[in-house]
């Protein structure tokens, strides 16, 4: 009976359960989308009408834009309805969808943070050389590179997910359609599963930090050489919104995924992913 029944719905826990909390989150959670809107797609305008802005770093800057509205838009809207009208039931197409859009502008993200670390390595450590590295061809191809990779990790990831049977649990202890918090609900074997979501899970965050690990340790170098004070203060001036985002960006993983089982609880775990779904978002637009 059990293998027999094929869940079409998900029903989310939510933020929280405190009925005289949902109104002032809506109240807040509506606040930061419209700011994120409205930095993002600013930010995106911006960019395009002004043609002083039409640099490899401000290219890279109005997708950062695109992935961060979309990975909001992905979250944020579903989170507010289930605040004001109590919609916490999500069809089971729709869950996939949403974790697959997810998946794909935060991975996207993910990626771009490590491309704009290579392009102020290039602006620091190669100024006379910079133009002829950073082109507007190998910019472009950078940037379907990140899309390109974000939409396979997201098709694996999602299909590796959904291709698990669900029987009859379906609620989502969570506000939205994550990995790991859809995939413990499944009543198949999850092992090869959780294996592959791991391991990419890893490969991506990887080879993107080591990027940037690696360019940001040439840049140190680089400013370390520098006797004047104005070489530091132009270096520093190039790469400190950069620095910053990274700082919060992978600051919110490391929070997240470094807890020992015995310190972590669900309570801090969903702190933890409004930040990284729904406020990150919002900040970049800020900190840029």
């Amino acid at each position: 009976m059990e293998n027999s029944t094929k869940v079409t719905e998900f029903i989310f826990v939510g933020i929280s359960d405190d009925p005289d909390l949902q109104i002032p989150l809506f109240f807040i959670f509506t606040l930061i989308y419209l700011i994120t809107l409205i930095g993002n797609v600013g930010m995106m305008v911006l960019i395009l009408v002004d043609s002083h802005l039409h640099t490899p770093m401000y290219l890279f800057l109005s997708n950062l834009s695109l992935a961060d509205l979309g990975y909001s838009t992905a979250i944020t809207p579903k989170v507010m309805a289930q605040l004001l009208i109590g919609s916490n039931v999500i069809s089971y197409n729709a869950c996939a969808a949403q974790l697959f859009f997810f998946v794909v502008f935060i991975t996207v993200e993910n990626f771009l943070l490590a491309v704009m670390a290579f392009d102020r390595y290039a602006a620091v450590c190669k100024p006379l050389h910079y133009t002829t590295i950073m082109t507007t061809g190998v910019c472009e191809y950078m940037i379907i590179g990140c899309y390109v990779l974000a939409f396979l990790t997201a098709s694996i990831h999602t299909g590796n997910i959904f291709s698990l049977s669900y029987c009859r649990a379906n609620v989502i202890n969570h506000f939205f359609c994550d990995g790991p918090p859809v995939m413990i609900l499944s009543c198949s074997n999850k092992i090869r599963n959780e294996l592959l979501l791991f391991t990419f899970v890893c490969i991506n965050v990887i080879f993107s930090t080591g990027i940037i690990l690696i360019s940001y340790l040439f840049i140190f170098v680089t400013v370390l050489r520098m006797h004047s004070s104005e070489g530091h203060r132009k270096a520093f001036s190039t790469c400190a919104s950069h620095l910053t985002a990274i700082s919060i960006f992978y600051g919110t993983a490391v929070f997240m995924y470094l807890q020992s089982n015995s310190n972590r609880s669900l309570g801090t775990d969903k702190l933890a992913s409004v930040f990284y779904a729904i406020v990150i978002p919002m900040l970049n637009p800020l900190v840029y």
